[in-house]
């Protein structure tokens, strides 16, 4: 039944969820075009290779409202999402294990090769391994799901920012300057193989089994608040449950600003780095969903916002697409620009980019259901070819 104050009704196609998809695309695209194109981000210096007062200050606004904003934001959805298919296969009255098992095997099988032969900076491999998990949390209640959620949160952030705060004068940032000219030469320069060969290394480099659990306990707790959000129906029926989101986007939005931007007030200081990212992470992932969810309860809000939902709906092409262009676009095999674009130049490139894409996941969601990657993921987990082409134009 549709609602007088959601112009677009809260039907079965909960477009500010595919609207909230889209904008994590954009938002992840912009942190990683920078890492994608120059060592930096994984082995130090982008402070001293861009040394200009507009490359810091477009970093210093990617890392406030970009960097661990997003990532988390994909996370929660990500979380959302599996509760959502559990509870239609339970609707349907199917056992939701195997299904939900091979839909996180295939995405494995993708972020392998996503991680290995495109892009060490991959999330999807994460996603599927660390996924396997929800069939330990699916059973909590969702009072366990969001205790769990914090305490895993404080388990990260409390004694490392303590740590990191009682070594504080001896952190300088670490610049690996052998890796960093590794790294340019054979992304630069090199062969397919020379490729390939360092996107592996960077790859068991960012992945090393020291920091399994820092990947652990920022992607986990994100998926326990999805499915903690999904169950409570917020993002459903957002009319019934108005005043609970506007106290949440309040409270979030409010530790955005101080932990994501407030560090700035006094030189951003390295110790509190893990503060920042995982509870300023946090809050900005869920302030960013839920404005997106209240600004579709306006017509001029649905009106701005409704081309997200068209990158959203096709989120897995989409990621995969950007990365397959910034490949062609810094490596050797291609344009071979690794190394050479400021900062500036990134967040331009992201802005063309995400632009073509929102044209092109429009015109081909009028002609098919799902985008390529996502009809394949489809296809694949339930052992059967699903149908792709629609029967008439979608309306737009």
């Amino acid at each position: 039944m549709k609602s007088k104050a959601s112009p677009l009704g809260e039907s079965e196609r909960l477009n500010w969820i595919d609207a909230a998809r889209g904008l994590a695309i954009l938002g992840i695209f912009m942190v990683n075009v920078p890492a994608f194109n120059a060592p930096y981000f994984l082995y130090g210096g982008a402070a001293q290779a861009w040394d200009s007062s507009l490359s810091h200050t477009v970093q210093a606004v990617i890392d406030i409202f970009f960097q661990a904003s997003f990532y988390t934001l994909f996370s929660f959805m990500f979380g959302f999402g599996m509760q959502m298919m559990k509870d239609r296969l339970d609707e349907k009255d199917l056992d939701y294990r195997p299904i939900i098992f091979k839909r996180l095997i295939v995405l494995i099988g993708f972020g392998l090769i996503h991680a290995f032969l495109i892009w060490h900076g991959d999330i999807l491999l994460s996603y599927g391994v660390l996924g396997l998990s929800l069939f330990a949390f699916f059973h909590l209640t969702k009072t366990g799901l969001l205790f769990l959620a914090y305490s895993m949160l404080a388990f990260l952030v409390l004694p490392f920012t303590f740590a990191l705060y009682s070594i504080r004068g001896q952190l300088r940032g670490i610049v690996e300057q052998q890796s960093i000219n590794e790294a340019i030469t054979n992304y630069g320069t090199g062969s397919l193989f020379d490729i390939w060969q360092q996107n592996t290394s960077d790859w068991l480099y960012a992945n090393h089994v020291a920091n399994l659990p820092f990947l652990a306990l920022s992607l986990l707790p994100m998926f326990l608040l999805g499915l903690y959000v999904c169950r409570k129906r917020w993002l459903h029926e957002p009319t019934a449950h108005l005043g609970s989101i506007k106290k949440v986007w309040l409270m979030t939005g409010v530790l955005f600003l101080i932990f994501k931007a407030g560090p700035y007030l006094y030189g951003n200081p390295e110790w509190f780095g893990v503060m920042q990212d995982s509870v300023g992470g946090t809050a900005s992932a869920i302030f960013y969903v839920l404005s997106v969810t209240l600004l579709f309860r306006t017509k001029a809000g649905a009106r701005l916002l409704h081309p997200l939902t068209w990158v959203g709906r096709m989120s897995l092409s989409n990621y995969i697409l950007q990365s397959l262009v910034c490949f062609v676009l810094f490596y050797s095999v291609g344009f071979g620009l690794y190394g050479q674009v400021p900062p500036i130049m990134s967040v331009i490139i992201v802005v063309v980019v995400y632009t073509l894409q929102i044209f092109a996941s429009k015109a081909w969601l009028k002609r098919y259901r799902y985008g390529p990657l996502e009809w394949l993921w489809r296809t694949l987990t339930y052992g059967r070819k699903q149908p792709l082409k629609r029967k008439q134009p979608a309306a737009s």
